[in-house]
């Protein structure tokens, strides 16, 4: 790993500043959305935003980079970040709902930006290390775990009102994001040629292959995006825990979601990606039940702790099936829609997430979790049996 280019390293160091950004805006998003919202199940309504303009976001920032080339573009939304930071800042200030929520969906599109990192990064070195080179950006997840959530409480009485300051410290952040940046070399981006006639995706749409590929990695992020985002604020403002015990919960949750990235690709060589898809929904189905028990601290940092390794297991395995889907005429309309679907599904979850918890409770949220679980596990027995079928008759007509 330390053979690898200082672009790799550089990229990474911005990777860990940028999820800290994210990591900040998911645990101080629901807590000061619940004191600024006018009624309390639009509590969860910025983090959702943030989610939305991602999803907005991903298909400007990739064709710009396509026109104009990655380092111009990753400037350009750190210093969006940067502007967009000190608006949630103004809006704490002056306890403007509707402002933070501007706010937050332009941190959204920025983080849209932030997301090209690790293609940029495996377009830094030769082709035989791409893996490494991506597996090493992984470890800026682990440091935003670590450093985001502690700049939430280093900057919650930074200022008279409260996390204002936490605001400015992430229009410091993309700054120094910015700053980064401009010391990268520009990378090439690989687009299909302007005279490239498009191929046909809808096959690929309708494989059971793509369909479980696919609803994995969007149950995955789901989910994850529909619990994490209530837990603050069921734990916080509901729940009286301490901000403290929220932020160790939140971070625990984070570094969850990458550390098993160390293993599980060596997991799914070793079993399958089916048997790693269906154990990161086994890890879903114990987060619902632990959520489900109780109230207590230790309840929420094991649910949440889990909760990190199931999403990390549903969305490599259907990272690993997507290009086993499509064809290289076919993948860059393939991967583009499977992101707009996730992120998307995720923004609707989060959104979702603050009117389930104030109109059903913390009880029937998990139990809707619950149901979505099941459901995709009949997706997955359902497409089995499909594929299988496929399978057989291709034998057939082989034979």
């Amino acid at each position: 790993m330390l053979q690898l280019p200082r672009q790799v390293w550089l990229f990474t160091a911005i990777q860990s500043l940028a999820m800290s950004a994210g990591a900040m805006m998911v645990l101080v998003g629901g807590v000061l959305g619940a004191s600024l919202a006018p009624t309390s199940d639009l509590a969860t309504l910025p983090v959702a935003l943030m989610i939305v303009g991602t999803a907005t976001g991903v298909l400007p920032a990739t064709r710009l980079m396509g026109k104009f080339g990655r380092k111009p573009v990753f400037i350009s939304v750190a210093l969006l970040g940067m502007l967009a930071s000190l608006l949630a800042a103004y809006a704490a200030a002056s306890q403007s709902f509707y402002g933070f929520l501007c706010s937050s969906f332009a941190i959204g599109f920025a983080v849209a930006g932030f997301q090209q990192i690790r293609f940029a990064v495996m377009e830094s070195v030769p082709v035989e290390q791409a893996p490494k080179a991506a597996s090493t950006v992984l470890l800026g997840g682990l440091v935003a775990a670590i450093i985001g959530p502690e700049l939430v409480t280093l900057g919650r009485d930074l200022t008279e009102q409260l996390f204002a300051g936490t605001f400015i410290l992430m229009a410091l952040i993309c700054v120094v994001c910015a700053v980064l940046f401009s010391f990268t070399k520009e990378t090439h981006v690989r687009l299909t040629t302007p005279d490239a006639r498009p191929v046909s995706i809808k096959p690929v749409l309708v494989s059971p292959l793509f369909i479980v590929a696919v609803s994995s990695s969007v149950i995955g992020y789901a989910l994850m995006s529909f619990i994490m985002t209530a837990t603050p604020v069921h734990m916080h403002v509901l729940e009286n825990h301490s901000l403290e015990h929220t932020k160790w919960v939140i971070q625990s949750h984070i570094i969850a979601m990458f550390l098993p990235s160390f293993i599980s690709g060596w997991l799914i060589s070793k079993v399958g990606v089916s048997k790693v898809i269906l154990m990161g929904l086994s890890a879903y189905l114990v987060t619902i039940t632990l959520a489900l028990i109780g109230s207590e601290l230790v309840n929420y940092w094991s649910a949440l702790v889990l909760l990190g390794i199931g999403w990390n297991f549903l969305f490599l395995g259907g990272t690993v099936l997507l290009p086993r889907t499509h064809t290289v005429e076919q993948k860059i309309r393939v991967q583009g829609l499977n992101e707009l679907l996730v992120f998307t599904a995720q923004g609707i979850a989060a959104l979702g997430a603050g009117v389930m918890l104030y109109k059903l409770g913390w009880q029937g949220l998990m139990y809707t979790s619950l149901v979505v679980v099941v459901l995709h596990l009949m997706l997955l027995a359902w497409q089995s049996v499909r594929l299988k079928s496929l399978q057989a008759k291709l034998a057939m007509e082989n034979a």
